[in-house]
């Protein structure tokens, strides 16, 4: 009985969001407005420059703060869009406290759709929407680290967040184990981030960059090191 309704449940969760996908692609091709801001979104995200965001953002007035979570949820579903832009620009926009809640929210509501868009969907869906080399080395990054992997890749910066969310999915990892490590893992960053964030001018993009790359370089180095002295160890006792 109770596998009979989660079968229910399983097809009633992919009609509803193979439809949203599909409506979602007509609505691009058939309402040029929704074309039309479609693609500055993504020319905003490729530039790099938060301030873009944050006008964006801005331009909408008293529904700034939907757009943004709706940026945030977009840019979970089309991986590897970044977004510690949002991240910033709501933290310039809102104050750094308020933008961090607003982007802890709506990143946690993105991992989840991700999550579910995984597991319902299956894997060719989730590689359709990232990578399949993505996919495989997360699946690689989950498996050895277990049941802190998800705790560990949050707090990792050159982690794709979106490719983690898919990978979980497709695991036979519990939503909740999922949801609360992400919401914890993810925390450090997004106060960090909204702090920072709350600071920055357009001039002060290229040194938050090289400060950040050098924080996932140094993270980087930490965990090839780990993973060496590993088989090293394992060497020494074969």
């Amino acid at each position: 009985m109770q596998e009979n309704i989660n079968k229910k449940s399983n097809l009633y969760g992919k009609i509803a969001i193979i439809a949203l996908l599909i409506m979602s692609i007509a609505s691009y091709f058939l309402v040029p407005s929704v074309k039309t801001t479609f693609d500055s979104i993504v020319y905003m995200f490729k530039s790099g420059d938060f301030i873009m965001v944050r006008k964006f953002v801005e331009s909408y007035g008293p529904y700034a703060a939907a757009v943004s979570f709706m940026l945030m949820i977009l840019q979970s579903i089309a991986a590897p869009l970044p977004a510690f832009l949002i991240t910033f620009a709501n933290a310039n926009l809102f104050g750094w406290w308020q933008g961090a809640i607003l982007s802890w929210i709506s990143a946690m509501a993105g991992a989840a759709l991700c999550f579910f868009i995984a597991r319902i969907l299956g894997r060719d869906m989730a590689i359709k929407l990232t990578s399949k080399k993505g996919i495989e080395q997360v699946d690689q990054f989950l498996t050895r680290y277990g049941k802190q992997s998800i705790l560990i890749a949050r707090l990792l910066p050159f982690m794709s967040f979106d490719i983690v969310s898919y990978a979980a999915g497709l695991t036979g990892m519990g939503f909740w184990t999922f949801f609360i490590a992400t919401g914890l893992g993810q925390l450090p960053a997004t106060i960090v981030y909204s702090y920072v964030g709350g600071m920055l001018t357009g001039g002060a993009k290229l040194l938050v960059s090289g400060l950040l790359i050098l924080f996932a370089l140094t993270i980087l180095i930490f965990l090839i090191k780990q993973i060496y002295n590993e088989r090293k160890n394992k060497c020494n006792e074969e």
